[in-house]
């Protein structure tokens, strides 16, 4: 975050050079803190994609030598998979049939499970992901990045209701992906452009107080989370879901965790929900990935490249 901070977001080649520097010693460390040497590996599961192909690709060529060298199989797998994972990691298997709303800086998707390790896409974000418009929010703001959790820290003492914000509601298919329905997809950037007229406005009579930010931050972020769990809880009655979860960084916010539960508990529905340390990007996610992966069979061949629009 320190690399990136100045730029107001990730800098796809800083961020590839910075994994040529780190990776060696994040693999040593992390050997070491579970006290094992590479004689103790049975697998090596790798991140093929979707993300930025530089840092996808020094992943993927340390994990195919490494694997070559340590002569154990190799796994492939989907970034978005494991965020899913990370919730049986987390809670054990989920009652299924299972929907999962993967929600993070890059993706907002709902997923259903009804088997373990496959995914059913039911819809996605048409425009900016759930954390892409924090970010972008908290820097019309003046606030720094990451904006996610500077957003839900300052929403917790602004008025919810201070301003009026929009919400989207889709009612038809996406041109770009005509096969799913698209009225459970999701859509942030009228949003962010409500924000960004509201602040300009208001800067036309000096900048806004710290009150002012604080309201903008709780009503934007009541925006988000309403449109994130109504979809959600629409999917779950729809599909007939026996739980749900969610997974990914914006996990980790606190008003979409407690209205989680809340809704939860008042339908009866079981819901789930990763650790804060399993919420954003990790390793141990995508080794519960693979470990389903690698159960079943399912290993890279040497040639394995990196995929940046990955499909799940």
């Amino acid at each position: 975050m320190s690399i990136h901070r100045e730029w107001g977001g990730v800098v796809p080649e800083l961020a590839s050079r910075q994994h040529i520097r780190d990776i060696c010693g994040v693999v040593d460390r992390a050997l070491e803190d579970g006290h094992a040497g590479w004689s103790d590996l049975g697998a090596i599961a790798v991140t093929q994609g979707p993300g930025l192909v530089g840092s996808l690709l020094v992943g993927v060529s340390f994990a195919k030598a490494a694997a070559a060298a340590a002569n154990v199989p190799l796994v492939a797998v989907h970034h978005l998979a494991g965020h899913i994972e990370s919730l049986v990691l987390q809670n054990g298997e989920l009652p299924l049939p299972s929907v999962v709303l993967v929600v993070s800086g890059g993706h907002t998707s709902l997923y259903l499970v009804e088997t373990p390790g496959r995914y059913q896409l039911l819809s996605r974000t048409r425009d900016d992901a759930a954390g892409e418009a924090y970010d972008k929010v908290a820097k019309l703001l003046g606030l720094g990045y990451p904006g996610g959790p500077v957003i839900d820290r300052l929403a917790r003492s602004g008025n919810d209701r201070a301003i009026a914000l929009p919400t989207t509601r889709l009612t038809h298919a996406d041109r770009n992906a005509p096969e799913l329905k698209g009225d459970l997809d999701f859509s942030f950037s009228g949003l962010k452009t409500a924000v960004l007229r509201y602040v300009k406005v208001k800067q036309e009579t000096g900048p806004l107080s710290e009150r002012e930010v604080a309201d903008v931050a709780a009503t934007f972020q009541r925006v988000v989370v309403t449109a994130l769990l109504d979809r959600l809880f629409d999917a779950a009655r729809r599909y007939q879901a026996k739980s749900i979860g969610i997974a990914g960084g914006v996990s980790a916010n606190s008003r979409l965790r407690a209205e989680l539960q809340e809704r939860g508990e008042r339908r009866e529905l079981p819901v789930f929900l990763p650790s804060l340390a399993l919420s954003t990007d990790n390793a141990a996610m995508i080794a519960a990935a693979g470990l389903r992966k690698l159960q079943e069979g399912r290993l890279a061949p040497a040639d394995l490249n990196a995929d940046a629009a990955l499909a799940l």
